[in-house]
């Protein structure tokens, strides 16, 4: 049955479009009654818990086939990527890297770029999953183990958002909890000094803009 649903931590649209049966996140993310919703957040992956996303009843497929024969029917999905880009303390790539991402039971080996990306194609799963760089002498981070929440990232106008991206980039060591304290602006003020940026500890339209360049969304 159509209805709003209330957005928990973790949701993203093509992760809840799986979970109620759609083949294709759009039917729920640019139906009408979600345009304020996608105008605010405007990245189907980034949304804030106690968002409200409207679920459309799902439409029915009739098509007419012989009853002589077999029929193949295939579910066309958009496919969903994750991107990963490893940096070290200074900002430069960890390129050549082999690792084992582990997306819920699913195990894969890839190598990072010369600029340190990673990107496999996921599917639209909650699980828990993590990042491993493994042992060999194309990099001194052999061994760490990188927890990997998809879905977790907070829209960038909110402070919990900022913080995330601030911590992930290795500006900010706090609690992801969305309080404007200390540590925080020090962080903003650390990224700003370093980005040639007016330097006030606030993370404004100017500094959200350039944390978007910088993280990449």
């Amino acid at each position: 049955m159509a209805g709003y649903y209330i957005v928990k931590q973790g949701d993203y649209v093509p992760g809840l479009a799986h979970r109620f049966g759609f083949a294709d996140f759009l039917k729920i993310w640019d139906h009408p009654k979600n345009a304020e919703l996608k105008g605010k957040r405007q990245n189907p992956n980034v949304l804030l818990p106690g968002d409200s996303l409207y679920i459309p009843d799902r439409e029915q497929g009739l098509y007419s086939r012989p009853t002589d024969k077999k029929h193949k029917f295939v579910a066309k999905r958009k496919p969903l990527r994750l991107c990963l880009i490893l940096r070290d303390q200074y900002e430069q790539p960890i390129a050549n890297a082999p690792c084992i991402l582990t997306v819920g039971s699913e195990s894969h080996k890839l190598t990072s770029g010369s600029d340190g990306r990673l990107e496999l194609v996921i599917p639209p799963t909650q699980d828990p999953s993590r990042l491993v760089i493994l042992d060999n002498d194309q990099t001194p981070y052999g061994g760490l183990t990188i927890p990997i929440k998809i879905g977790y990232l907070d829209p960038l106008d909110e402070v919990s958002g900022q913080q995330a991206r601030l911590s992930n980039l290795g500006y900010f060591n706090g609690d992801i909890d969305g309080t404007n304290g200390p540590e925080f602006q020090m962080a903003v003020e650390e990224f700003q000094c370093e980005h040639k940026l007016t330097v006030d500890g606030i993370c404004g339209p100017q500094t959200q803009a350039k944390l978007k360049e910088v993280y990449g969304c």
